[in-house]
């Protein structure tokens, strides 16, 4: 148990590394064609333009690694705290790239201004939070990047020398190639990324900036070891698994993404010598021939290789012979593995499985081997609600589903947003029924959910059910979550819900009718400008803002929260309903919602319109004060 969760946290922090280089590599590629053009020794040789390289290579990547890793801990706040810190590190060792100091000062800048944050959270008087929030981070993010000057730079400039003078070592005594007893067992486990992106890159990046070129950039990268196992199947494998094989191998090759073959050597352990002994081969000809890459390929697909390799005839050659050779000798001897076993069948969808257990999450590339894809990973710890604009319909259903799952006493963090703004480590995504197809096409690996009523939909039921007897508390990981309170009398922001913004007895012959009168006592009050009115009816043409339970809640578009001067409520108490699309509402709730400030009352909404009586007292209130206070008392 204790080794299984070690394995964990080195996954984990393995990808937490690569979740700080993957989004930037766009930024390398670009910096290694520079260098394999403009450099003296480049295709083009180029001395103006070979200025880019150095500032590009000190500046440019570090600050972007160290934005991203404090972006993953605390968003944008932390992104920016982050690179601040960064750039203390990059000034105190200035003959070497940063980017093992990006790697830890950016992340910890963020933890501290996190920290700061959670300290004085709820404590700064209204209408000082820009104040303390530019000045905190300014304070902070200043003393870091002191701290990283004199203490991180020197540290980490030390050690990155004495591992560059290590990997010299080994390639001069001709032992580099026994990396791959590491590195392809490492693949498999998902432990690679904290090698690759923590050890190898930095390194490399600093042999590219002298030479022009790094042979590390290829010990991981290099497709030939997965593609020969895969070929081998193609020709020598059974069942499910020879079926699959001819598209992994495209996926692999092509497309780069060698998780794709994992499963593949998870079914024969034995193969794991026929990756590793096409791994050596790999690097013994790169060795041999002079091979090597500008900057790191990723995803490692031929393509990539090729674009950031440097631009002469001979180094082309040296690195597909490289590809070419590791993926001969993996192919004889996973051919060789596959023909001598006796087994009948390979169940490719139970070793995919067995792999996304390994890896402690859903794999990207799962559902191009099993038949069902879409299954709800078995271990979740984030759920989030999206909607069009993400400050309405998807508040009420996360405020309920909250509940649930506190209840259940579940250590998931449910959240909501717009679609647009998803973000990639959501797990399950909930969203009504017309908005799935957008959730699926932004964030298309997630478990999803449709939905026809946010407010007693039996899904939500499911989905606790299942999260109880399906979730691995082993592998879960603890996520801090700010709770949002349910709305209670002594939560009630006067300013938000005021007697004078509820009208009962109201009749309307349209929706558009009852929408743009919750829009007009929305402007009346000064809390969004006239312009919202229309992006209020515009958000009810993308899809209905019915919740169910004959509530609906109208508001405006993502694009129209430049419109909304403040946080405010109008409730309409509509006795007789009006018709939402085929759905009758008796109470409609217009929403305007800044920074949040919203939350507290439309997520105590939220609780008080999913039970039914509740909705039947407020529809037969006779004053103003009654039905105010029916949404107080929960």
């Amino acid at each position: 148990m204790a080794q299984s969760n070690i394995k964990v946290k080195v996954q984990q922090f393995g990808n937490f590394l690569s979740s700080m280089v993957m989004p930037n590599i766009g930024a390398f590629i670009a910096w290694g064609l520079i260098t394999a053009l403009f450099i003296a020794d480049g295709f083009i040789p180029n001395e103006n333009l070979a200025k880019l390289v150095d500032p590009m290579v000190f500046y440019l990547l570090p600050l972007l690694i160290g934005y991203t890793g404090g972006k993953l801990i605390h968003d944008q706040r932390g992104g920016v705290v982050g690179a601040i810190a960064t750039m203390g590190v990059i000034v105190g060792a200035p003959d070497t790239p940063m980017f093992l100091g990006a790697m830890i000062m950016g992340p910890l800048g963020a933890y501290v201004i996190k920290k700061f944050d959670q300290l004085i959270e709820g404590k700064i008087r209204s209408g000082f939070e820009m104040l303390v929030n530019n000045f905190s981070a300014g304070i902070l993010g200043g003393l870091l990047a002191i701290f990283s000057f004199w203490g991180i730079g020197p540290a980490v400039n030390g050690f990155t020398q004495l591992l560059v003078v290590g990997v010299d070592w080994l390639i001069a005594a001709g032992l580099l190639p026994l990396t791959s007893i590491f590195i392809e067992p490492a693949k498999i486990l998902f432990l690679n990324n904290a090698i690759n992106h923590g050890i190898l890159s930095p390194i490399g990046l600093e042999q590219a900036r002298s030479t022009g070129e790094s042979i590390l950039f290829l010990l991981e990268a290099n497709p030939g070891p997965g593609l020969g196992v895969l070929l081998a199947f193609m020709l020598f494998g059974k069942g499910s698994a020879k079926q699959s094989a001819p598209g992994a191998g495209i996926i692999h090759f092509f497309g780069g993404i060698h998780e794709i073959y994992f499963p593949y050597v998870l079914m024969r352990p034995m193969l794991l010598i026929a990756v590793i002994l096409g791994g050596m081969s790999g690097i013994f000809t790169l060795v041999l021939l002079g091979g090597g890459l500008s900057a790191p390929a990723s995803p490692g697909s031929i393509f990539a290789i090729a674009a950031v390799t440097p631009g002469k005839a001979s180094v082309y050659f040296a690195n597909f012979a490289a590809v070419i050779v590791a993926t001969i000798v993996s192919f004889v001897v996973a051919g060789f593995v596959l023909k001598s076993s006796k087994q009948e069948d390979e169940d490719i969808e139970e070793a995919t499985q067995k792999m996304q257990e390994m890896k402690g999450k859903n794999s990207s590339v799962a559902g191009a081997l099993q038949s069902s894809p879409g299954t709800l990973p078995e271990s979740v710890n984030k759920i989030v609600f999206a909607c069009d604009a993400g400050m309405g319909s998807s508040a009420m259903g996360a405020s309920l589903l909250r509940k649930k799952v506190k209840a259940a006493d579940l250590d998931i963090s449910v959240t909501n947003t717009a679609i647009s703004n998803l973000p990639n480590d959501a797990q399950v995504v909930i969203t009504q029924e017309e908005l799935t197809p957008r959730a699926k096409d932004k964030l298309p690996d997630a478990y999803h959910i449709s939905v026809d009523n946010f407010l007693s939909s039996p899904e939500y039921d499911k989905l606790i059910d299942s999260l109880q007897n399906g979730v691995s508390e082993e592998l879960a990981e603890v996520v801090e979550e700010t709770e949002v309170d349910v709305i209670g009398a002594d939560h009630a922001d006067d300013d938000l819900l005021r007697e004078e913004n509820i009208f009962l007895n109201q009749e309307f012959a349209t929706k558009e009718e009852a929408i743009r009168f919750a829009g007009e006592v929305l402007v009346k009050n000064g809390y969004v400008e006239e312009s919202y009115v229309d992006a209020m009816i515009d958000r009810e043409n993308v899809t209905s803002t019915y919740m169910g339970n004959n509530v609906a809640i109208p508001h405006g578009t993502e694009e129209a929260k430049k419109a909304v001067l403040r946080s405010g409520f109008t409730v309409l108490q509509v006795p007789n309903g009006v018709d939402f699309d085929g759905q009758e509402a008796k109470l409609i709730f217009g929403i305007a919602g800044k920074d949040g400030t919203h939350l507290d009352i439309l997520s105590g909404i939220a609780v008080v319109c999913s039970d039914e009586e509740n909705i039947e007292q407020m529809v037969k209130a006779k004053t103003t004060k009654e039905l105010l206070d029916i949404i107080n008392s929960k």
